[in-house]
């Protein structure tokens, strides 16, 4: 297993994807999750947000990895699967642009359910959407890791439901510690267990008290967590679990500040020895 960081690291120092990387790099991580988006976002054009824009050109971004001696684990896309019209165009572009910049994988989760659709439309709809997707995928060898983050994916009956919806062997789990474990509906580690084979990436976000304490069984899931080691997770179990599945990819840490990047990555380096 190895251990990588998720950009959204830097978001609130208020600094850019190169920025971002930079700094990664400085800090001993080897793996990066870039974050990707359609069209241009003003405050990332200026320097102040860490998305990059699949407007241009990927090539340049592998450069720069390359130049940082860093590798990207998956690209986040995170785009709602009942809207077909935003998430099927959204995430095969994105597959397009992994596999230039030399990422294995794609991150989404299902996003919101319009208010109108009922449960058995949102699984057809879903259902359309990722088979969809899984052409393209298979066409360029990218996995899509479906991650814990609203209704449906945080319960382990509607996640397993969720990821039955395609038998394409790009379609998997990316899991995340930290929003199953604020949805509250089942045991985090049992649930992590029963969806293990089918890893492909990992969220390495842990959850401190004081959130799960206001938040757990009232959230679906949040942007950033607390450090690794800081708080509610059990780490310990939950290399248990990957190790007894033989997973070898990364735990791509999940957090809200540089500070917290770093003891993440101390803590769960010591954990792995």
């Amino acid at each position: 297993m190895e251990i990588g960081l998720n950009l959204e690291f830097i978001r609130s120092s208020d600094k850019s994807f190169r920025a971002g990387i930079e700094i990664a790099a400085e800090l001993g991580y080897k793996y990066v999750e870039p974050c990707v988006g359609l069209g241009y976002d003003l405050i990332a054009l200026g320097g102040y947000y860490h998305t990059v824009s699949m407007d241009d050109d990927p090539l340049e971004v592998k450069e720069w990895l390359d130049e940082l001696r860093l590798k990207p684990s998956a690209i986040s896309a995170h785009s709602p699967l009942m809207r077909p019209e935003v998430s099927v165009p959204y995430l095969t572009r994105a597959i397009r642009y992994a596999s230039d910049v030399g990422a294995p994988v794609v991150t989404t989760d299902e996003g919101v359910k319009p208010d109108w659709m009922s449960e058995d439309q949102a699984f057809d709809i879903m259902r359309y959407s990722i088979h969809q997707v899984m052409q393209t995928a298979e066409r360029y060898g990218i996995v899509v890791g479906l991650e814990p983050h609203r209704n449906y994916s945080v319960r382990k009956d509607t996640f397993l439901k969720m990821l039955a919806l395609s038998d394409s062997p790009c379609w998997k789990v990316n899991w995340d510690t930290g929003n199953f474990y604020l949805g509250g509906q089942d045991d985090p580690y049992e649930s992590l267990d029963a969806v293990a084979d089918e890893l492909c990436h990992l969220h390495a976000k842990d959850i401190s008290i004081q959130q799960s304490e206001s938040d757990r069984g009232e959230v679906t899931g949040t942007a950033v967590g607390c450090a690794c080691g800081d708080g509610v997770v059990e780490w310990p179990r939950v290399i248990d679990i990957l190790r007894k599945h033989n997973y070898d990819g990364v735990l791509c840490v999940e957090c809200g500040t540089p500070e917290q990047a770093v003891r993440s990555l101390e803590y769960l380096q010591n954990l792995l020895k």
